[in-house]
């Protein structure tokens, strides 16, 4: 146990070159390896490594910028060197650097971005953890865009990378330093910003100018790779998001046996803007995901599913769970589980966790009046009706399945509107 506890403390040495090249036909592409020298926290020696490690400790890993080639492929131009983020970040942009970065703190914060990119128009917060979100939200100010995010799910936050996408000011400052988090990636830190942050060591306060211009990197794609057990690749384009208006969502209709099904009822506007607020999450979630979204803000997120009705009640789950917690967080000043605990060992009244169960259930987990997107369509109608019985009063899906009819019909029976993408958002 020990040698794994010091695992975690070293850099891997990594074997991989400074330079690397790609080659696609009579097309080059060149990569540089990312190194930085920072300070040891412990020791206080200066380090020059690039990534700490892998996914895992004794996983060695490296980061490459796109530094020459530009790349065009059946006509389609990809993304070109100068435009990076994530990749092009230095030692300046580490403005407290805690440990070396590993790969997952940089690949929560890229898709972090990922999700952002899409809601620029807004103050906006998104909370990673195993890249994938668990929490994302707008606000009137980024302080309450944080705060939403983070009381979506209070839990999974805890040891998460956030990203938001307005300059960093004091009150969301110090709303962060009250929890613990790996990383904290804004485009600027306002005057006195980086003292409220800096209370905790080793978080890692990251600057990313060029998060102003996200909007931008909505249409452009990049290459990406899929390593095979046997040593082969997979490659493919990356998707582009289509979603952009309500006009690019279709109120959902099929033909079944000659006969046409539609929707009954039109989303209201404010559906509609969380139709595609969620939709927008949504290309940021592992497949097969359902997830809930309710005014601008998660509020139950399913990954990584083998089925589709078996993510639609894990995310349920999830909602009531977070709920809960965020309920009794706010009124008791502690987590669900760890006032769960204080009850059985009679340091607190039972009776007031009952009272907090109750309110949950009766909220449904905060689900009522929320919209149920799925990445890819329902084969059945049982997914949509776990939503259903939660309260949810809209759908996103791709749409295009067998069985649509059952799904139209459902949604109907239900006075539940639901649009149709056109577009599958999986994401391995």
């Amino acid at each position: 146990m020990a040698e794994l506890k010091e695992m975690y403390r070293r850099i891997i040495e990594d074997p991989f070159p400074r330079e690397m090249s790609i080659k696609f036909g009579d097309q080059t592409l060149l990569y540089r390896k990312r190194i930085w020298s920072i300070r040891d926290p412990e020791t206080g020696e200066i380090v020059q490594r690039g990534l700490r490690y892998g996914e895992n400790p004794d996983q060695p890993a490296a980061l490459y910028e796109l530094v020459n080639g530009n790349l065009v492929l059946g006509g389609c131009q990809f993304i070109n060197p100068g435009n990076g983020l994530v990749s092009s970040i230095t030692e300046e942009d580490m403005i407290q650097a805690g440990k070396h970065p590993g790969k997952t703190n940089l690949t929560d914060i890229d898709n972090a971005l990922n999700i952002l990119k899409f809601m620029m128009k807004r103050p906006a917060a998104a909370i990673m953890k195993h890249n994938n979100p668990s929490g994302v939200a707008y606000g009137a100010s980024l302080a309450e865009a944080y705060d939403r995010a983070n009381m979506a799910d209070r839990i999974a936050a805890f040891g998460g990378a956030l990203a938001v996408n307005r300059p960093m000011d004091r009150q969301t400052a110090e709303l962060i330093s009250e929890n613990y988090l790996e990383v904290v990636a804004a485009p600027d830190y306002e005057e006195g910003v980086v003292e409220i942050l800096a209370r905790r060591k080793n978080l890692r306060i990251i600057r990313i100018s060029k998060m102003g211009e996200l909007e931008k990197y909505m249409d452009t794609p990049v290459v990406e790779f899929k390593s095979l057990i046997d040593g082969g690749l997979i490659v493919q384009q990356s998707q582009i998001n289509r979603v952009r208006t309500k006009d690019d969502l279709q109120p959902a209709k099929t033909v079944h046996k000659g006969r046409e099904y539609s929707i009954k009822r039109l989303p209201t506007e404010r559906e509609y803007e969380d139709m595609i607020f969620g939709w927008h999450v949504e290309q940021g979630v592992t497949s097969n995901s359902v997830i809930y979204v309710k005014d601008g803000v998660t509020v139950g997120i399913g990954t990584g599913e083998q089925d589709r009705v078996g993510v639609a009640e894990i995310a349920v789950f999830k909602a009531y769970t977070k709920y809960a917690d965020a309920l009794c967080f706010r009124r008791y000043g502690i987590g669900y589980k760890d006032f769960e605990l204080e009850v059985r060992q009679g340091k607190r009244d039972r009776a007031l966790l009952d009272e907090i169960d109750e309110e949950t259930r009766n909220a449904k987990g905060g689900l009522m009046g929320s919209i149920m997107i799925s990445d890819a369509f329902f084969p059945f109608r049982d997914g949509v009706d776990v939503g259903i019985r939660e309260g949810i009063t809209g759908v996103v899906q791709p749409g295009g399945a067998l069985r649509d009819f059952e799904v139209i019909e459902a949604c109907n029976e239900a006075d539940v509107t639901m649009v149709f993408t056109g577009q599958r958002l999986f994401k391995h």
